[in-house]
Parts: C-alpha cells; sequence; structure tokens
C-alpha cells in the first residue's frame, strides 16, 4: 500500500539510493520518504552500513620455500557519505577486497622465512590495511579492521616442526636428567669419604685408646706386682689377646679358615717375632 502511494521506509544502518528516471538522484537515511512514482522516481537498491567481516584464505610460499595458507580477516563497511559512490562504483566488493589482499599478502610473504613469518603476521595485517584503506576509500569503503587470524603451512612442514621441538625437548630432559645424576654421584663420593675419614677417625681413636689401656695395665701391674719387668707385662698381654683373637675366629661361622702355629710355646715365639719387628723399625728409622 505504501508503494502504491508513493512511500517507502528505509531501516535503521541501511541507506537507500534514489533514481529519477534511471539517473541517480539522492541518498535516502533511514526513515520513511515519500517516493511520486509517477514522476519517475524509484529506489535502485539499498545499502548496509553495518560492519561486514571477509575471511579470505590466500595460498603462497616463504622465503624458505615452504607452502603456508594465511587466513585474514577483513572488517570493513560503507560510508554513509560516500554510498553513491559505494553503490555504483563496485559491483563486487568482496571480490575487490579479496584480490588486494591476495596481492598485499603474496608480495610481502616471500620475503620473510617461516619462522619470522609467524612473528611479523601483525606487519603482514597493518601492510594490507593500508593496502586496502587507500584502494577502498576511492569507493566509499572504510577498512575498520584487519586480522591474521591463521598461518596454517603444509601437514608435513608442521609434523617436521613438532618432531624438531619434541626432540628438542627430549635433549633438554636428556641433559637435565644427566646433570641429575652427576650430583647424585659427587654427592654419594662426597659422603663416602666423609663416611671413611670418620671410620678412620675411629680406628685411630681405638688404637690410641688401646696403647694407652696397654700402658696403663703395664704401668699398674709393675707396681703391685713386685720383681717383674715389662717384658713379662707384655709377654702376658699378648698371651690374653692371643687367646682372645682364638675365641672370636671359632665363634664366627663365616670366618675364613686361618692356619697359625697353636701351642703355649707358640706365644712366645709370636711375641718374639712382634718386639724383633718394632726393634727393626726402630732402628731403621
Amino acid at each position: 500500500m505504501g508503494q502504491a502511494l508513493g512511500c517507502i521506509q528505509v531501516d535503521q544502518s541501511t541507506v537507500a539510493i534514489r533514481e529519477t528516471f534511471g539517473k541517480y538522484d539522492d541518498v535516502l537515511q533511514p526513515g520513511c520518504h515519500c517516493l511520486p512514482w509517477c514522476l519517475g522516481s524509484q529506489v535502485a537498491g539499498h545499502l548496509s552500513l553495518r560492519v561486514q567481516q571477509l575471511d579470505v584464505r590466500c595460498e603462497t610460499k616463504t622465503k624458505d620455500n615452504v607452502f603456508v595458507t594465511v587466513v585474514a580477516s577483513i572488517q570493513y563497511r560503507a560510508l554513509a557519505d560516500k554510498a553513491s559512490d559505494a553503490f555504483y562504483k563496485l559491483s563486487n566488493t568482496r571480490e575487490q577486497i579479496q584480490a588486494y589482499v591476495f596481492d598485499v599478502i603474496r608480495a610481502s610473504v616471500p620475503k620473510l622465512d617461516l619462522d619470522s613469518t609467524f612473528e611479523q603476521k601483525n606487519d603482514i595485517a597493518k601492510a594490507v590495511e593500508d593496502e586496502l584503506e587507500k584502494a577502498m576509500s576511492a569507493y566509499g569503503y572504510e577498512i575498520v579492521q584487519t586480522l591474521i587470524v591463521d598461518i596454517e603451512p603444509d601437514e608435513h612442514v608442521k609434523r617436521a616442526m613438532n618432531e624438531i621441538n619434541a626432540a628438542a625437548r627430549m635433549r633438554v630432559a636428556a641433559n637435565e636428567k644427566a646433570e641429575a645424576e652427576k650430583i647424585l654421584q659427587i654427592k654419594r663420593a662426597e659422603g663416602d669419604a666423609e663416611s671413611k675419614y670418620l671410620a678412620g677417625l675411629g680406628i685411630a681413636r681405638q688404637r690410641q685408646a688401646i696403647v694407652d689401656g696397654l700402658r696403663d695395665s703395664v704401668l699398674a701391674f709393675a707396681e703391685n706386682v713386685p720383681g717383674t719387668t715389662s717384658k713379662d707385662v707384655m709377654d702376658m698381654v699378648l698371651v690374653t689377646q692371643y687367646f682372645d683373637t682364638m675365641k672370636e675366629i671359632g665363634a664366627s661361622s663365616k670366618s675364613n679358615s686361618v692356619f697359625i702355629p697353636h701351642g703355649p710355646g707358640a706365644v712366645k715365639d709370636i711375641a718374639s717375632q712382634i718386639r724383633d719387628g718394632l726393634l727393626q723399625a726402630s732402628q731403621t728409622q
């Protein structure tokens, strides 16, 4: 009924292009407008002023000869004050934008190797946005934002990159494990050295205590039993030690067999050998 009466409605965020006898006349803003069709006025079409998004997938090659697919998202909108240019100058806006994106990406990415492409994707997006802004402003469009949302190398390249990363991490893990084992061995050696040092101190103190005890025993025996000499006391001590040793060897079930001269006279021979050895050592010194 409205069109029959020459009235039309233009929705919000939309403009209408009015023509008179096929010639551009005016841009109709949102609201109700009177359009006398009998005078040759008509609506040629509508143009949305909302932000639109175009996703472009572009395959190209990097400087190190790796084929990648770059996915760019272009956000754009028509300008209300240039609605006539946006409506009449371009027949297919999306294809025009896509052509510019292809041109910039295929001119920028081949100058970079694969790693640099990932690192400088913001620079690539800025180059695409600048080129589109310069080109599309003449057609009544504004480039709101340009994003490089993904860079997809070839599947074989991605697999190889993952294997390289896995190998590098395994190498680091092996180094860390070897370092840990090295530290354990060092600590174990330090502990063993400390243990042997303390054991040596214990043996030295034990021997010193034995010597002190023997000295005290000899002195006390000589004082309490008149007419005895130090030699007599040492012979008695050696006999006591001899029998104690024989007792320990016989009591141990896991001791090795030891063959030594046995008998009362053997004690005298052992004592003589010990004394002779000590005397020879003293003379040598």
